[in-house]
């Protein structure tokens, strides 16, 4: 049984409920165990999750959130540099599925954070599944 932690960028609350439940359930209908981890927002999900692997107490993780675009540049700033970040620890070896979703406006969102409609948390986990097998496969 494998231990994943969900590294969730809690800023809107009701969208994150569902992207936390399809993750949760994902992960638990493989038959492994989950814990989740709070931060304030996407920019910190990347160094939260590197600051956990260091504990060696997780398989793989789950990187959860939402950013709509608002009417600066910061839409873009927190959408590619949380990717990046997510991105850079997957290259390093680290299995992580991202759930972060990036869209127009909140009915985008509403759509893909439903587990009753895209699903995108049960995605990201059994993204990350699949990449902790990965691992185990050719890492270990």
């Amino acid at each position: 049984m494998a231990r994943i932690l969900i590294v969730e960028a809690r800023f809107y609350e009701h969208l994150n409920d569902l992207l936390l439940a399809g993750a949760r359930s994902a992960i638990e209908q493989a038959g492994h165990e989950h814990e989740t981890l709070t931060v304030p927002g996407a920019l910190e999900v990347p160094g939260a999750i590197a600051l956990a692997d260091e504990s060696g107490d997780y398989d793989a993780f789950v990187a959860v959130g939402v950013v709509i675009r608002g009417e600066t540049y910061h839409f873009e700033v927190v959408s590619n540099e949380s990717a990046r970040g997510i991105m850079e620890l997957t290259l390093a070896g680290l299995a992580i599925g991202n759930g972060i979703l990036t869209v127009e406006n909140e009915d985008q969102a509403l759509v893909r954070a439903d587990p009753a409609q895209l699903d995108k948390g049960g995605g990201a986990a059994g993204a990350a599944l699949v990449m902790m097998e990965l691992r185990q496969r050719f890492v270990s």
